[in-house]
Parts: C-alpha cells; structure tokens; sequence
C-alpha cells in the first residue's frame, strides 16, 4: 500500500458540489492498495500512519503524534498514487490492485483507524471527488510498505535483524 499524508490545518472532500468530508487539524491521507496488498500491509499502514511523530510539541520539534493530539484524519482512495510514469507520456496504473480488491483494503484501513478511537471521515471510492487542504508546515510524506517488506529481506539477506541492527 501507498500513503501521502499531509499534516493539514483544515481539509475536506466534495463530490459533485456536496462536502461529504471536512476536518479541522489533523491528517489527510491518500491511499492506495497495489497489486500483491494484503490485510498484512493495512495492518502495518493503519498502526504507522496515526503513530507518525509528524506534529510539533511545545518547542515546535516534530515530537507528537495524531493520536497523542486525537486529532482527525480524511481518507482517501487514490490509485493513481501507483502510476509508473518512467516510460512514455501517459503512467501506466499495472502496479494498481483492481477495483473491488482495492476497496475491500481501503475500508479495512479506515475500519482499523476508526478502531483506535480517531475521528476519521472519508471520501467516496472510485468517485470524482475535488480535495481542498491547507497544507501545515508544510508536511507531505509518502508511505509505502512495499519499501519496508524490501528493507526487512534486505537485512535478512544479511544476515542482520529488522529494527536490531
């Protein structure tokens, strides 16, 4: 899966005129589920994501959390987050899990942040959906776990421990 997460001041998603999701502080997060995505990787995205140190303490060091300030977070489902743009003038979306799969770990992803007890709103799957923000900082970080599964077979290549070393 992919993440970019933007620390905002304010967000909200509209479809077609309607505001169907506004938040005030707190994160928006664009996801998207590739090809090989499995619960393994929502499970990893939705305990990393709201734990991201991303926000400022009282000496404006980047040191809390959106759960350490139980702030809101907008989710939105975005595919194109795994266009491949290196050949060509027009990404190819390959690496993007086909719709109904995508969906099924976009919902789970929400449902496991909505379990840790943050406000979290949504926008509407496969929809065209305009996306306003304010960007805080402005911090905008990608997120991908297909990085992290590399990194842990990398050090396991050799011979070192994932978190150990």
């Amino acid at each position: 899966m992919r993440a970019v997460i933007q620390r905002v001041s304010q967000a909200q998603v509209t479809i077609d005129g309607q505001q169907i999701a506004a938040i005030d502080k707190g994160l928006l997060v664009l996801l998207a589920a590739g090809k090989g995505d499995t619960p393994k990787e929502v499970a990893w995205m939705a305990e990393k994501i709201p734990n991201l140190r991303i926000f400022p303490d009282q000496n404006d060091k980047m040191n809390r959390s959106l759960l350490d300030l139980q702030a809101a977070m907008i989710v939105v489902s975005q595919f194109t987050l795994y266009g491949d743009c290196r050949k060509g003038r027009r990404p190819s979306f390959v690496h993007a899990l086909e719709p109904q799969s995508a969906e099924k770990l976009c919902d789970m992803f929400i449902q496991k942040i909505k379990a840790l007890g943050i406000s979290c709103q949504t926008g509407k799957f496969g929809a065209n959906m305009m996306v306003s923000l304010t960007n805080d900082g402005p911090v905008t970080l990608l997120v991908d776990s297909a990085v992290s599964r590399r990194q842990s077979a990398k050090c396991f290549a050799n011979g070192q421990v994932p978190g150990l070393t």
